[in-house]
């Protein structure tokens, strides 16, 4: 049995002007004891479906299920949450607020201290315990913050964007200890959208653009469906549609070409999967060439997340979320 199941959650909120659908009728089943990564662009409705799991939101529709309870109550006994604000009195340290935490989890009052010194051991917090939180780094806070959703030794636990803001040495340190995590047997369900954090983690991974389920899938599984390299192609820095339009036409042509699109975020770039072969480029130029048509750049790599988002919806991450900024202004 699924340790989270959800299936046709539908979460919309309404402003002054409409009403927006967040999440959008998504099915997600979360196998027990795995690191299981929500990916998608800011917006994409991770945090509110992550939220409605949490009830912490409640849905307009759709089922919710969390080792096998329905319930809010015997929920949130099953769970950790850690939302992607470390929530934190700074004046308090971190002992009386593990302390404040406990006594909201009704731990009761003999087991509470066993029950600190052993999630501060877990995220080894101990030399930092007796000190004002306001004076801990990015990295100790969601330390911190971690220790608070394990304190109740929840069967799952929940991350919203659990290394945002952190330098690189503290969010190699949440990995470590999130994987330790997975190996002593909890499920956690994790967003995120930093694309190495969920291919560095995760064993599935659900990506969803604007409430909906695009892909899913063990990560390695998804790019290898892909069937090839990604190149990206120019023909100038921002070249007009037509011309785009008309290299990418004759760039179908050759037989190593498997797919292509044209991405007007890029500056109609020209997004191609190919079969991998030893001289791609030379003949790709060749033929733009002989076509009176340049080469303005070109990259190739293999496959990543980013490529399975690109290749199900047109565009990168990236451009989602600029497209998002552009239609709020």
């Amino acid at each position: 049995m699924p340790t989270i199941e959800v299936q046709n959650l539908l979460k919309s909120y309404k402003t002054k002007k409409n009403t927006v659908v967040a999440v959008d009728h998504l099915c997600l089943e979360v196998p027990p004891g795995i690191i299981y990564g929500l990916l998608g662009p800011n917006g994409a409705g991770k945090t509110t479906t992550i939220r409605c799991i949490c009830t912490l939101l409640k849905p307009d529709g759709g089922t919710i299920r969390v080792c096998g309870e329905t319930e809010p109550r015997p929920i949130r006994q099953k769970l950790g949450y850690v939302a992607q604000e470390v929530a934190i009195d700074k004046v308090l340290t971190g002992r009386e607020l593990l302390e404040l935490q406990a006594a909201l989890y009704h731990i009761p009052r003999g087991q509470i201290p066993q029950a600190i010194e052993r999630v501060l051991d877990l995220v080894q917090l101990q030399e930092y315990a007796d000190k004002r939180s306001g004076t801990y780094s990015g990295g100790i806070r969601k330390r911190l913050d971690l220790a608070t959703g394990l304190l109740h030794q929840p069967q799952v636990l929940v991350l919203d964007e659990p290394t945002v803001g952190l330098d690189i040495q503290s969010r190699l340190g949440i990995w470590e200890f999130l994987q330790k995590l997975r190996a002593d047997g909890i499920t956690i369900l994790l967003t995120s959208h930093y694309l190495e954090e969920i291919d560095a983690l995760a064993d599935r991974v659900a990506i969803i653009d604007r409430g909906k389920l695009i892909a899913e899938g063990p990560p390695a599984e998804l790019k290898q469906n892909l069937g090839g390299d990604r190149v990206t192609i120019k023909i100038k820095e921002f070249a007009d549609l037509p011309g785009a339009e008309q290299a990418r036409d004759l760039l179908k042509t050759l037989p190593f070409v498997r797919s292509s699109l044209i991405n007007p975020a890029q500056g109609n770039a020209i997004n191609l999967v190919i079969t991998p072969v030893p001289d791609a480029q030379s003949q790709i130029q060749a033929l733009l060439t002989s076509h009176n048509l340049p080469l303005f750049s070109y990259a190739q790599s293999r496959p990543s997340l980013d490529d399975v988002f690109l290749a199900t919806t047109g565009q990168t991450i990236l451009d989602a979320e600029l497209a998002l900024v552009e239609q709020g202004k």
